[in-house]
């Protein structure tokens, strides 16, 4: 259990404050919410101390003899500011000290989370920016803001991400510290593939796997958040699209291959987290196949589909870098590395992330374990924890590659 600061801005997005507190509850936290006086406004503090059950306060007079203004930061294992409005952000930036929030952030020993909230021009404004670059110097994580529909018909960047995927990075600070979102993909454009194909039997049936997409989820998400524009090419994922990536959904295994191969064309890097099917019905049944009928099928033709991360590598830019995934089982011929490493050399990867799903491993689970193989014979290991905190020690390891 961590002792997490949750700061609230002035802002209408603070009512999605309130869902983030539940969430940050839920995975066990002792969550104490710190308002400004204009936040209170838009959300009551009866609401912030029912779903905390820590008392609310704005002003550093509320409880003299408590001397929270110094306290609450210094005991603090993260302080997250959601929404951080451009008032906000400004006056952290200027190391006032004018109400509890701000006071609090300036006696913190812990990693500080912004997460930006403000109409597109605030946002975009040289002062905003100035004063986002000042927090990340002094080592603050400043997420950039989700793309959408803002207060009133405007629509741009400003949108508050959702609470799941803040919730999601601030696991990964938690665990790997602020350095783990820090903006090391700024201006990088990264393709992702996650889920599984379906391969069409008839128009009820087809032929899948067990892939949940929530890895590639995560890739996806931390990416965004490291400050890269990211698509993701996601195969029968119903789950809702991490903050300011584009989704690209898609069926089978010819639909991933076409859209993948049209991103990747322009991407600096591509990771094929997707459970591509190896193989595809040989015909398609235009009716429903039915038991004890003139069509019953007595087998079913394959057809082998088309490697796509084999012809990624065969496509690669100068500079663009690959990445592949391997769910392994050990056998008879080998253990689960020996056949990844068999599969790193045939493929021509960049890096391999290989995942042991023995026994039903990994698959929709909140939690996995990956080894990172790179082409030059470094293996980096990823120890288990939530798949954000995985896909930070992923794009680590890409990081740290000497191939990039």
């Amino acid at each position: 259990m961590a002792r997490i600061v949750l700061g609230v801005g002035g802002g209408v997005a603070a009512y999605k404050s309130a869902l983030l507190l539940r969430a940050l509850t839920e995975r066990g936290h002792d969550v104490r919410v710190v308002p400004t006086a204009s936040a209170l406004r838009f959300v009551g503090a009866a609401t912030f101390e029912a779903l905390s059950g820590n008392p609310v306060a704005t002003e550093v007079w509320d409880d003299v003899p408590e001397v929270a203004h110094v306290r609450i930061g210094q005991t603090a294992d993260l302080v997250l500011v959601n929404p951080a409005t451009a008032d906000l952000l400004a006056r952290a930036a200027a190391g006032r000290a004018d109400d509890l929030l701000t006071a609090t952030l300036l006696t913190a020993h812990c990693p500080v989370v912004f997460v930006p909230a403000m109409h597109t021009e605030m946002w975009l404004h040289p002062a905003t920016q100035d004063n986002v670059a000042t927090l990340r110097r002094r080592g603050a994580v400043v997420l950039p803001p989700a793309v959408g529909r803002l207060t009133g018909p405007d629509s741009g960047p400003g949108r508050l991400p959702e609470p799941a995927d803040v919730a999601a990075l601030a696991e990964v600070v938690l665990t790997a510290g602020a350095p783990a979102l820090r903006q090391d993909l700024a201006g990088r454009r990264v393709v992702i593939s996650a889920g599984g194909t379906r391969e069409p039997l008839d128009p009820v049936r087809f032929l899948g796997n067990r892939s949940s997409g929530m890895q590639g989820w995560a890739l996806a998400r931390v990416a965004a958040a490291r400050g890269a524009e990211v698509v993701l090419v996601a195969a029968n994922v119903e789950a809702p699209a991490p903050f300011g990536v584009r989704v690209v959904p898609v069926g089978s295994a010819e639909e991933l291959r076409t859209a993948v191969h049209t991103e990747a064309a322009v991407a600096d890097v591509v990771v094929m987290a997707a459970a591509v099917a190896d193989f595809r019905p040989g015909t398609v049944a235009a009716s429903k196949l039915k038991k004890g009928s003139a069509g019953e099928p007595t087998s079913v033709d394959l057809v082998r589909n088309a490697d796509v991360l084999v012809e990624l590598v065969a496509a690669r830019r100068t500079g663009q870098r690959v990445v592949g995934f391997a769910a392994e089982t050990g056998d008879a011929e080998g253990d689960v590395l020996t056949h990844a490493r068999a599969k790193l050399a045939r493929k021509g990867v960049d890096l391999l992330v290989v995942n042991d799903v023995s026994a039903g491993q990994v698959f929709g689970r909140a939690d996995n374990e990956v080894t990172v193989l790179a082409a030059d014979g470094t293996v980096t290991p990823v120890p288990a924890g939530r798949k954000d905190v995985v896909a930070a020690g992923i794009w680590d390891a890409l990081a740290a590659d000497p191939a990039g």
